[in-house]
């Protein structure tokens, strides 16, 4: 569940992290369906044996998998406007991809709420500082600024 905040209250957030996620493994059958499901094969995603020859040494995940994961890894941690009838994925800002996440890593989210603007009447734009570590890495996998347009009712 995400953190729910009255309108009024969100800009006392702004600046704050709001929360770490847990730990979500990335196994090669996961990375295989998301191959399957973009039709992007390039072997050092889902072929083993020639993945092993790469300076990874290892099959790796999608970058746009990382990203993908987003919404799991922060249901708990992301910001949910109070009297908003739904929140809408509007996009990313400053999106990089720094580290690849090698088969089997573990990753997780960090989350700091960026601002909060109301853009029209009754629509708040929420930016969050997303960034997304790997277990034992020291850099993360990805940063991103995630927006979401909250609908209030």
């Amino acid at each position: 569940m995400a953190i729910v905040m009255k309108p009024d209250n969100l800009q006392a957030h702004v600046g704050k992290e709001l929360g770490i996620s847990e730990w979500f493994q990335v196994d090669q059958d996961r990375i295989n369906d998301f191959a399957d499901a973009t039709l992007d094969h390039q072997f050092i995603h889902v072929d083993v044996e020639k993945a092993k020859s790469t300076p990874f040494g290892t099959t790796i995940a999608h970058g746009f998998l990382t990203l993908s994961l987003l919404p799991h890894l922060t249901e708990s941690l992301g910001v949910a406007v109070e009297g908003a009838g739904m929140g809408l994925n509007y996009g990313c800002d400053k999106l990089r991809f720094l580290t690849p996440v090698k088969v089997g890593s573990k990753v997780r989210a960090r989350v700091v709420l960026n601002s909060a603007e109301e853009k029209n009447p009754g629509q708040i734009l929420i930016k969050q500082a997303i960034t997304v570590e790997i277990d034992g890495e020291p850099k993360p996998a990805l940063v991103c600024e995630w927006l979401t347009m909250h609908i209030l009712v």
